[in-house]
């Protein structure tokens, strides 16, 4: 195929929407090209910031209605079919309905609502940190400082957006392949040459948005390396990407 101005490729390649063939021509262009490289790297920046903005946010309230129901739902008992418990109950004498029923009713009111009350705890703590993490993710991505770089990986992309001001940074990622069995994209802040832990990629999504962990504190760039399956302290393997802070 012979394309007649590959520079106006430049976007349809940027979001994945080239053929094969039309995809080849347009990066054998792509490596000639300064100018095409560095109008796709703004592109798919764009592209992945934009892809967040369009969520649509939670309500506030939803937590406390989720953790209210919680609350209040009937619990029944594990394995138990509502048939077999007509059967059982027909089964038993008044006198022994009876004293079933208060130990039913002690089981309930102890040991089901201590449970429900730690679920319910652990369901609000984890609400709240997951509130913390999409408002400062979000705030980052829309801080008025922010930059950002985009570089390819593996067939995909990758975005570190840094906010100088809130010292903190986001990696985006768009399309990168998923990690070998049993391990996981693992976050790294560069620190002059020394690899600092900044967090884990869902290894299950192929595009997603991190809140690194920890703040920028002067890093020069960010790494990505796999790791096995809940992260190492320390680089195991070759990164497959490093990016330089955006300037």
């Amino acid at each position: 195929m012979t394309m007649t101005d590959p520079h106006t490729l430049t976007g349809a390649y940027a979001l994945h929407a080239l053929p094969d063939d039309e995809r080849a021509d347009f990066e054998r262009h792509l490596s000639g090209c300064p100018s095409c490289a560095r109008e796709v790297e703004e592109f798919e920046a764009a592209a992945a910031r934009l892809a967040l903005a369009a969520s649509v946010p939670v309500r506030p309230a939803m937590r406390e209605e989720v953790l209210h129901r919680v609350g209040s739902v009937r619990q029944l008992t594990p394995g138990t079919t509502p048939v077999e418990r007509v059967r059982r109950s027909k089964a038993l004498g008044a006198g022994r309905w009876a004293l079933a029923a208060c130990v039913a009713a002690a089981a309930v009111f102890g040991g089901t609502a201590v449970w429900q009350y730690d679920r319910a705890q652990d369901a609000q703590q984890r609400a709240a940190q997951a509130e913390r993490q999409a408002s400062d993710l979000a705030g980052v991505l829309a801080a008025p400082d922010a930059k950002s770089r985009t570089v390819r990986v593996a067939g995909g992309t990758g975005t570190v957006v840094v906010s100088a001001q809130r010292d903190r940074a986001v990696f985006v990622s768009s399309k990168m392949p998923e990690p070998p069995k049993g391990k996981v994209y693992q976050l790294w802040f560069d620190d002059g040459g020394t690899m600092r832990d900044a967090g884990l990629m869902d290894p299950a999504r192929a595009s997603q948005s991190v809140l690194m962990k920890g703040t920028v504190d002067g890093a020069s760039g960010v790494g990505v390396t796999v790791e096995p399956a809940g992260g190492s302290a320390k680089p195991t393997s070759t990164p497959v990407t490093v990016l330089s802070m955006p300037s």
